[in-house]
């Protein structure tokens, strides 16, 4: 039989897993989004880099009931992304780098004050993502194309961006630790993956390219969403480790198919 891990050694391991893990998908998606282009990485960037560890920890140590009812606070955090990369997207093509995140993060500080007044239930929590994304994806759709330029690449380029984003995510998850419950709610919620993503692509490929991987990645996440659903649906009567296994093959193979489709339709009309 082993031993439980201690609380401080336990929320230590959760931490590092974190920082690695958005550290190496994160610079592993600006990385491929300059050299394949803006299609390839757009599905790159809609696979759920900061929820997945998050989850795999919590299968660890809690229930399929407890992880059914996480994926009901994920959908709502899903939709608030939504919004912040909407927001992004529109100030990207005319502001800076600064600007443009400070509007996205606005947007979701305000969309999360509205949205956390009620208890979301499984149902309403469907309802939201539904009326967010039949808003926001045809609106996206108009960004999806821009050309990107390859920047010029340096040594210290990968253990940069890799620094960035571990940096990022430990200062959110030290200044959750110490806040309160409301400012914790709403540190858990924010779109470390996309956040990063930016931070790394908007000064090397421009804005608006930037906007088109995060424009175009808002198909993707609908592949998350449904991943979400089928986490609720399937922890407890499956358990957790089978309705995870299950919600990866969705993620994937949505984003897959997307790939191809979209590979298929530009070879098309090039």
């Amino acid at each position: 039989m082993t031993a439980a891990l201690s609380p401080d050694l336990a929320l230590a391991l959760s931490l590092v897993i974190k920082m690695a893990f958005a550290a190496c998908f994160v610079v592993a998606a600006s990385v491929i989004t300059e050299r394949s282009g803006v299609i390839v990485g757009a599905m790159v960037a809609a696979l759920p880099v900061s929820s997945a560890p998050a989850y795999i920890l919590l299968a660890i140590d809690h229930g399929g009931a407890f992880i059914a009812a996480s994926a009901v606070t994920s959908l709502v955090a899903n939709a608030l992304m939504t919004i912040y990369c909407a927001a992004y997207v529109l100030a990207a093509q005319r502001h800076g780098l600064m600007a443009s995140i400070a509007t996205a993060i606005v947007a979701w500080i305000l969309t999360w004050l509205v949205i956390s007044r009620r208890e979301w239930g499984f149902i309403d929590a469907i309802a939201l993502n539904a009326v967010i994304s039949a808003l926001v994806i045809p609106l996206m759709s108009l960004f999806r194309h821009a050309s990107m330029f390859a920047p010029k690449r340096r040594w210290y380029d990968v253990p940069l961006r890799a620094g960035l984003v571990a940096a990022l995510v430990l200062a959110v998850m030290l200044v959750s630790g110490r806040a309160g419950p409301a400012l914790t709610g709403l540190l858990a919620g924010l779109p470390i993956g996309f956040s990063c993503l930016i931070l790394i692509l908007h000064p090397r490929v421009g804005g608006r390219a930037t906007a088109a991987v995060v424009a175009g990645a808002q198909f993707g996440v609908l592949g998350y969403t449904a991943a979400l659903v089928a986490v609720h649906l399937t922890a407890v009567p499956f358990g957790a480790t089978v309705a995870l296994s299950f919600a990866f093959v969705i993620c994937v193979g949505w984003n897959l198919l997307l790939l191809f489709w979209r590979q298929g339709k530009f070879a098309r009309t090039g």
